[in-house]
């Protein structure tokens, strides 16, 4: 895009944002005139359609927004403009299904939900107008039929209306069209009459019986397969969570436990396992459920009885798909992420286990499953039982370790490494990377294994062997970690290696899951800073990896988490002690050292590097992947690397204008324990900095509250404590509703715990916080209620030397007393001193302080005669008065108040006016 172009773009928006909408729409369209970048003339159109938009023109709206979706059919704001032109230009059903793609994008956006559930009231309408009844819905056309069914079971009272009237037979008809669209609009329709109604969902599991929804789920079409996914995932919620809830009509009394209901679904699931005749989508979709079914969702909760059904009744399923090479033809069909979607179920179902003997059991039924096709004559057996062990090595690594152990297990895989036939080659330098992962293993292969992977490198004619032996050699080369002095091969060896990764990841010619493999060993290399500076350098191998990362393989999420994580030295490194060092060398002990290059400077240009090639646009796209694959350890990654990515202030508007912001939320929410705290300092240093209602626009700004609030403990440190605070005030200066939610999120107790922090900063910033919350009612009447001392403190910091702690106090107790009158006369009784608290403020040196002192000064004595005299014998008097005949031009706001607070003084008759000058009345005025 042009430099005049992108300026056009520029003052356009700046038009728009001030309501000029036809100003706008001028710049943007002599913007299209010169833009020759697609991407850019896709983001113009859509701009240009929010004019039409706001014009009223809906024809050319749709237009414009068809036109950006023809660019790129994931942009979202397109899409929602689209619906609402299509909405007033009465093409509803076209509108639904727009509407209905953004909810599905992003489900907590409200205006997308508004959008839906009036067009579904809308339709609703037309549709009865047209007397409509589940008898002659056979008389429409059926795919009109089935997207009026989607519209109905939108609303609860459709829902019923649909389910009253044999709907559940009628969709059962529909499940088994031959035609896709009918068959999503079926499986749409069923998740409107199972959200939130466990009887319902009870009665449809019995009528349509699992077998037929898991045969639609294992269809080989991958969207129905997902849409099937999330019926299943919507029924699960149904079952598990209604008995939780509020019962809701006279049918939910009654209803069984459904307990047998669930374990039925998840027997299904785990039937699906080995099946040869279900879809390698199907199969992972399958999987997908049992990850999120199956372990505790919180390991405070005792009972994991799910999971021991699961791996009694399971396990052995689940290594049969595990364990197949899907080049050998014995095996039933898989996608690229299946063995690791096999991975992280069987790590979830580990990580669930309570004690030893469940534990026990587990390693129990993964060596038998082993042992019998290791123990095999054919070699395909044999190759089985290792692949089962790579995927064990990737998921429980414990476990995996143990099979690896087995007698005759290692020496087959050092064996198969130099076999003539390609798959089974392929599968054990796999198994033989996975098992360097321990430090004892990896000992051992660089004593035994290092020649054999180079001599793969060097000789073998396939670049699938190729790559992978390469990345073996890329883990064994990292094994020092960050530890500069660590090196495992000969100086320069690891920049080879790393050079030779690039080369592969940018080969186009190669398949993704070849191009994948040069990621992972870059994640291992870039722990080496020469390493890091080379890449970041190399803007065709970063694209190349954030294409990847944005791909249908989910299997490189975690290896491109790892390498940005590396690139942007946002790991956790625990420096040492001087003394401690100190003594390690007198000791002769190692000492790590940290690369010269890993210094701030470096990393910090590393960043903005990273940021200009596009980092951002990739981790919101990782973000957005529904699968296995994005563990909450791929989610901590990203957690750290958006944390490292907003460190510099002026970096965060690129950071929010990419999709940064709306990204972090969810990892804030659902991520590991460190994960959480990275994605909420990210998103606090976001809420100080940028403008809330901007960076996280409409119902979004609800959500950044609860991880806010969640910094706001002891655990996390004092900078993220003071970073919490400061996002909060922010929110709690926008408006009631937010406030409301920091209340409901039982802040209040805990700013209030750190308003007496010892730091000065997080004291000062804990009451400037509760500054804005005392705007809301609720907060005033804690300050309200008898037996405690919140005044007390907010006086007598009012007092402090702090500059900022006393503005912050001082701005409290202005508005507390203007809002609570009553809070006045309790003012003298928080400390002897507070009258000379109040004349200090009125006599700072600084013009905020004593602007807060004037009003604190108004407010008492418009509530208070007695305090007004208390004032008047005092020497407020005098300096009120100077106050009020100061420059009014330079000085104005203050000098009118303190006037004011001497006509108060003059209406009780304390003082008297004459002539302009001011004096005390005397007994017998």
């Amino acid at each position: 895009m042009s430099q005049d172009a992108a300026a056009l773009r520029e003052e356009g928006n700046h038009l728009f944002k001030s309501g000029d909408a036809q100003g706008a729409l001028s710049c943007y369209t002599k913007a299209l005139k010169l833009s020759c970048d697609q991407t850019e003339a896709a983001v113009l159109h859509r701009n240009r359609a929010a004019c039409y938009l706001k014009l009223e023109d809906y024809a050319k709206a749709e237009a414009d927004a068809s036109k950006a979706l023809d660019s790129d059919p994931g942009d979202i704001k397109a899409r929602f403009r689209r619906a609402q032109a299509l909405q007033k230009l009465g093409r509803l059903d076209q509108a639904f299904l727009d509407a209905q793609k953004c909810a599905q994008l992003e489900p907590k956006n409200k205006a997308f939900q508004e959008l839906l559930r009036l067009l579904g009231t809308q339709i609703q309408q037309k549709v009865r107008s047209c007397g409509f009844r589940m008898a002659r819905l056979l008389f429409f056309p059926v795919l009109q039929a089935a997207q009026n069914l989607v519209v109905l079971s939108r609303e609860d009272a459709g829902a019923e209306q649909v389910f009253r009237n044999d709907g559940v037979k009628l969709l059962q008809k529909l499940l088994a069209s031959h035609h896709e669209d009918i068959v999503l609009s079926a499986l749409r329709t069923l998740v409107g009459l199972c959200t939130g109604h466990q009887s319902r969902t009870m009665a449809i599991v019995h009528e349509l019986g699992m077998p037929q929804l898991c045969a639609v789920m294992g269809s080989g079409a991958s969207a129905v397969s997902l849409a099937a996914c999330h019926l299943l995932q919507v029924m699960f919620e149904a079952l598990t969570e209604g008995m939780k809830r509020d019962i809701r009509g006279k049918d939910e009394a009654i209803l069984p436990e459904p307990s047998r209901e669930l374990r039925s679904m998840l027997q299904h699931l785990l039937d699906m396992m080995p099946a040869a005749t279900v879809s390698g989508p199907g199969r992972d979709s399958a999987i997908n459920l049992l990850v999120k079914q199956v372990p505790r969702k919180s390991l405070r909760n005792p009972d994991n009885s799910v999971t021991l059904w699961t791996v009694d009744h399971g396990l052995k399923k689940v290594l049969e798909v595990a364990g197949t090479v899907p080049e050998l033809a014995d095996g039933p069909p898989l996608t690229d992420n299946t063995p690791m979607s096999c991975s992280v179920l069987l790590n979830k179902l580990y990580d669930d286990l309570k004690c030893d003997s469940e534990r026990e059991n587990f390693n129990r039924l993964c060596e038998e499953y082993v042992q019998y096709y290791f123990s095999q004559p054919a070699l395909e057996s044999k190759v089985r039982a290792i692949q089962a062990v790579s995927v064990l090595l990737q998921g429980p690594s414990d476990v995996g370790n143990r099979t690896l152990e087995l007698s005759g297990v290692m020496e087959t895989v050092i064996a198969m490494c130099a076999s003539e036939n390609l798959i089974h080659q392929q599968v054990a330098v796999e198994t033989l990377i996975h098992a360097a992962g321990k430090a004892k293993r990896a000992s051992f292969i660089t004593a035994n294994g290092v020649a054999l992977l180079k001599d793969l490198y060097k000789t073998s004619e396939n670049d699938r062997i190729r790559v992978r032996a390469l990345v073996g050699l890329c883990k064994l080369g990292s094994a020092g970690g960050t530890d500069f002095s660590m090196k495992q091969f000969a100086e320069g060896s690891t920049l080879k290696l790393a050079k030779q990764c690039r080369k592969w990841l940018c080969n186009d010619s190669l398949p993704a899951t070849s191009r994948r493999w040069a990621v992972e060993g870059l994640a291992y290399l870039t722990f080496d800073a020469d390493v890091k500076e080379d890449l970041v350098e190399d803007k065709k191998a970063l694209n190349a990896m954030f294409e990847l990362a944005k791909s249908e393989d989910k299997t490189v999420l975690f290896a491109v988490g790892s390498t940005l994580v590396n690139c942007t030295n946002s790991y956790d490194v625990e420096k040492p002690d001087p003394q401690l060092v100190e003594l390690a060398k007198y000791a002769k002990q190692h000492v790590p050292e940290e690369h010269p290059k890993d210094a701030q400077f470096f990393v910090e240009k590393r960043l903005l590097k990273l940021l200009q090639a596009g980092v951002v646009s990739a981790l919101v796209c990782m973000v957005k992947q529904e699968s296995p694959a994005l563990t909450d350890a791929c989610k901590e990654c990203i957690a750290r690397v958006f944390l490292a990515l907003v460190e510099r202030q002026e970096d965060r508007g690129m950071v929010v204008a990419q999709g940064g912001g709306k990204a972090l939320i969810p990892l804030a929410t659902e991520n590991t324990d460190v994960g959480k705290v990275k994605a909420s300092q990210a998103l606090a240093k976001i809420t100080i900095t940028s403008n809330p209602e901007i960076a996280f626009p409409g119902e979004r700004i609800y959500e950044v509250v609860r991880p806010l609030v969640n910094l706001l403990h002891l655990e996390c440190t004092l900078l993220q404590n003071f970073e919490a605070l400061m996002a909060l005030t922010n929110l709690a200066g926008i408006n009631e509703r937010l406030r409301s939610k920091i209340i409901k999120e039982k802040a209040v107790s805990k700013v209030e715990g750190y308003m007496f922090e010892e730091h000065e900063l997080v004291r000062a910033a804990a009451t400037e916080c509760m500054c804005n919350l005392a705007l809301s009612t609720e907060v005033q009447k804690l300050f309200l209620a008898t037996g405690n001392d919140r005044l007390k403190l907010v006086v007598l910091f009012c007092g402090e030397e702090d500059e900022r702690l006393r503005k912050a106090a001082a701005g409290t107790l202005a508005m507390l007393t203007a809002e609570q009158p009553e809070l006045c006369a309790r003012i003298p009784g928080t400390t002897s001193h507070w009258l000379e608290i109040l004349q200090a403020l009125l006599l700072s040196d600084s013009q905020d302080l004593r602007h807060r002192g004037v009003v604190i000064a108004l407010n008492i004595m418009q509530a208070e005669r007695d305090l007004t005299e208390k004032l008047m014998e005092s020497e407020a008097l005098e300096i009120l008065s100077v106050m009020a005949k100061e420059d009014t031009d330079a000085r104005g706001p203050i000098a009118k108040i303190a006037q004011q607070c001497l006509e108060v003084a003059v209406r009780y008759g304390i003082i008297k006016s004459a002539e302009g000058r001011v004096g005390k009345a005397t007994s017998d005025s």
